[in-house]
């Protein structure tokens, strides 16, 4: 079966033009159902039925993985089924009857205004960390872009006089505009921080490490641990937070979602629409709490 993932990766990348986070997430879950095939005694992928892939959905709920984790199962399944009956190396398509089981839409977790205050504010020092990370935390709240995203931007992405950057996924690309303290942080961690950080003068990479090299999606998941509890945060959160709360904050204040939309570069505004939601139901909470007949 390996061979026929190293294709289907293969295929998605040069045909399909998918990110390198969506192969990786492909691999992943397609390698689990290669273990699990091997464990049964099956090596040939023209040999598994779609009775072998249902006992592996089965297999996956009763050891309690999420309904969203089984979801994506299914649709990586599904499309690299597809992929390989169109290829001619199976004979039918085993995976087209799986179904995924219902997933109950849970409203994303977000910070206050008050929260977002007191987080940004804790890398406040002048050493060439806390001005790097004040610069992240500002730009990553100011924009609504995800900390992949983040991590990759290009000094060439960020216009500084005008106050935007671009974002470019899989060749999209999206125009965000952000605000004076992100730009300040910005002008501050560009007036010599990055310069004095980085080891390869010629890395067009805006965010480096303390090594001086490209900033990993993990180094930053511990720097945003650090500083949300530094400043007092109970709630768990992760640098995802930040991007529901730019959304759901934008709305709050009156942003349509056409705009919103765009800025995160969702495909389809149901998914934006939850903000939308979150709003109106606190909206009926202070009302049910204020209102004298409420």
């Amino acid at each position: 079966m390996e061979a026929e993932i190293n294709a289907f990766i293969i295929y998605l990348h040069n045909i399909r033009k998918t990110s390198e986070n969506t192969e990786m997430s492909y691999r992943r879950d397609l390698i689990k159902v290669r273990n699990y095939m091997e464990e049964q005694g099956i090596k040939d992928v023209r040999k598994i039925t779609s009775t072998n892939l249902n006992s592996y959905i089965l297999y996956l709920e009763k050891n309690k993985f999420s309904s969203a984790t089984i979801s994506r199962n299914i649709a990586s399944l599904k499309t690299f089924y597809h992929y390989l009956y169109k290829e001619g190396m199976v004979s039918e398509d085993v995976a087209e009857m799986l179904h995924a089981p219902k997933i109950e839409k849970k409203m994303p977790e977000i910070l206050s205004t008050e929260e977002i205050v007191r987080l940004l504010e804790q890398p406040s020092g002048d050493t060439h960390k806390e001005i790097r990370d004040k610069a992240m935390l500002e730009l990553l709240y100011a924009t609504g872009i995800r900390v992949t995203e983040l991590i990759t931007l290009k000094q060439k992405d960020v216009n500084l006089h005008m106050g935007y950057l671009i974002c470019r996924d899989t060749g999209k690309e999206r125009v965000i505009p952000f605000g004076n303290e992100a730009k300040s942080a910005l002008v501050r961690y560009l007036g010599g921080t990055r310069a004095a950080m980085i080891s390869d003068r010629d890395s067009e990479y805006l965010f480096v490490n303390c090594s001086g090299q490209p900033m990993s999606r993990q180094g930053f998941w511990k720097l945003i641990k650090f500083y949300a509890k530094k400043a007092g945060i109970t709630e768990e959160i992760t640098p995802h937070t930040l991007r529901h709360s730019f959304a759901a904050h934008l709305v709050e204040n009156g942003a349509d979602l056409r705009s919103v939309q765009e800025m995160l570069g969702h495909s389809d505004i149901s998914t934006t629409q939850i903000y939308a939601n979150m709003n109106h139901n606190r909206i009926r909470e202070v009302y049910a709490k204020s209102h004298p007949r409420g």
